[in-house]
């Protein structure tokens, strides 16, 4: 290693590749650094330099050198080979330890075992890694794919088959070829046995083996998340999810109207198009074996924050993603996707998001490895923030307050419930799901005699469903009918009921 390139990691702050150590008088921390750059992502060791960054080299640096060789020889198992150099510069010398990614991992620390003394890189610091990413430490090294893995205990009638074949539409027809081609399925003892991905995509009890394969959304008050103002869970298949999370979002994000010179068109306070790559690339990248984490998608008055969970894959780095070097996690999740266009290239998700929001002008996106997984930060521009939430007020009506009590019991006495006749006045103002009404209502939660009234002004056809193909969805919303409008048409002045 030449003197501008020891110039040059001396003005690098640490990180995922790249730590300093003083000396080795500590060598158990140094030997965890090691174990962790050969699990994760490579990286230098520097010995010989202070905390001020400065190089103020070792005592003896052959005898140092012959120490690092042999600790590292005598304390990390599998045996890891690394490139060990002396750098001068003037009259002090240091030492560089590079390890690379390695085919061997996981490594551990000796003296800790196989299941305690395994390390990953977590920023600039060590992980110790737990069962779930040991497990997937050894997948890697042995070219083993999660969500090809097949699950020999189900059968194709695991799988909701008819709901997939209606979201590929005629695009693809999912006879037995095309299920082994998506790699959906294998064959494994002259039966078909679905694959992991396949639970995950459309699966009919997915979350009984996937119980962390669900978002969770949330809307927060400022900037942190100590005051939360709206959550929702989603449970939808993942393709699905895509526009359930998508709708949460525009829940709380306003829309304004742009006129070109052909067209009107309606812009979002938040950039859809960069948040809608986030949320697919989470969805693709997850690592679905670990447990305890979903993924969450937090939106605050300044940003929307992606968390995805999972730990780079062995070899990636946060610049590397930046660059649009990737890696895909599940290739069998990834295939669908692309299939049925929710992915338009192979790889280029996270590089288009960079690109995506230096064209709309917003600040750059951040990526961060946290504790549960990698973090994708999308700012908002300074003009496109929020102003601070306020309580939802009950809409404006047009009416006064004496027609509207009059129309309230005139419905009333029609429908014979006062609940029903409520719905129906707050859905003459705007559609809405059963969450918001209930919300609108005072409810705390949707009791069992608003699905109750619901469903008798379906029956009356007084209101309709807005996706009556998937009555059970999460994002079904209600709305009037043509008979629902009459029967609310306000009485015309000195008419009597």
């Amino acid at each position: 290693m030449d003197g501008p390139l020891l110039d040059a990691l001396l003005q690098t702050p640490e990180g995922k590749t790249l730590e300093f150590k003083r000396d080795l008088s500590s060598p158990r921390n140094a030997i965890k650094t090691l174990v962790a750059f050969a699990n994760s992502a490579g990286g230098r060791l520097i010995i010989g330099v202070d905390d001020a960054r400065r190089l103020i080299g070792v005592a003896d640096p052959l005898d140092e050198e012959e120490r690092i060789c042999n600790l590292i020889a005598d304390s990390i198992v599998p045996r890891l080979i690394p490139n060990v150099e002396l750098i001068s510069q003037g009259n002090r010398t240091a030492l560089a330890v590079e390890v690379f990614p390695s085919s061997n991992r996981p490594h551990h620390v000796k003296a800790q075992g196989p299941e305690q003394g395994v390390y990953v890189r977590l920023g600039s610091s060590n992980r110790q890694a737990g069962p779930d990413l040991i497990a997937e430490l050894q997948r890697s090294a042995r070219g083993v794919v999660f969500d090809e893995i097949t699950m020999p205990e189900l059968t194709l009638e695991d799988l909701d088959l008819a709901a997939a074949q209606k979201l590929f539409g005629d695009r693809r027809t999912l006879d037995e070829k095309s299920l082994a081609t998506l790699k959906l399925v294998r064959r494994e003892q002259n039966r078909l046995v679905p694959t992991q991905g396949a639970v995950l995509l459309f699966g009919k009890d997915r979350e009984q083996y996937f119980p962390d394969a669900w978002v969770q959304c949330g809307r927060f008050r400022g900037t942190d998340k100590v005051h939360i103002f709206d959550q929702m869970e989603i449970h939808d298949p993942l393709p699905q999810a895509v526009e359930a999370i998508e709708f949460f979002l525009k829940k709380h994000a306003f829309k304004s109207a742009r006129f070109g010179a052909m067209r009107r068109e309606d812009v979002w306070s938040i950039p859809l198009t960069i948040l809608r790559e986030a949320i697919v690339n989470a969805l693709v990248h997850s690592d679905y074996s670990q447990r305890g984490t979903p993924i969450r998608i937090a939106f605050f008055d300044d940003r929307v924050d992606v968390e995805s969970p999972g730990l780079l894959l062995p070899g990636m780095t946060v610049e590397d993603m930046k660059s649009g070097v990737s890696r895909i996690r599940n290739p069998v999740i990834a295939r669908v996707f692309r299939e049925l266009g929710m992915i338009e290239q192979w790889g280029s998700g996270v590089r288009r998001i960079f690109d995506e929001a230096v064209a709309q002008d917003l600040p750059e996106p951040k990526v961060t490895e946290i504790a549960t997984g990698v973090r994708l930060s999308v700012y908002l521009s300074q003009d496109r923030r929020s102003v601070q939430i306020k309580e939802p007020s009950p809409p404006a009506h047009p009416l006064g307050t004496a027609d509207i009590s009059r129309l309230e019991s005139r419905l009333e006495s029609r429908l014979e419930s006062s609940l029903a006749a409520k719905v129906v006045l707050l859905l003459k103002e705007h559609e809405s799901g059963k969450a918001q009404l209930a919300r609108a209502l005072g409810h705390k939660t949707v009791s069992g005699e608003l699905h109750k009234q619901i469903r008798r002004l379906l029956e009356m056809g007084m209101i309709e469903m807005t996706l009556p193909d998937t009555p059970t969805s999460r994002m079904q919303r209600y709305r009037l009918t043509v008979k629902g409008h009459a029967a609310v048409a306000a009485p015309s002045k000195g008419t009597r009921d």
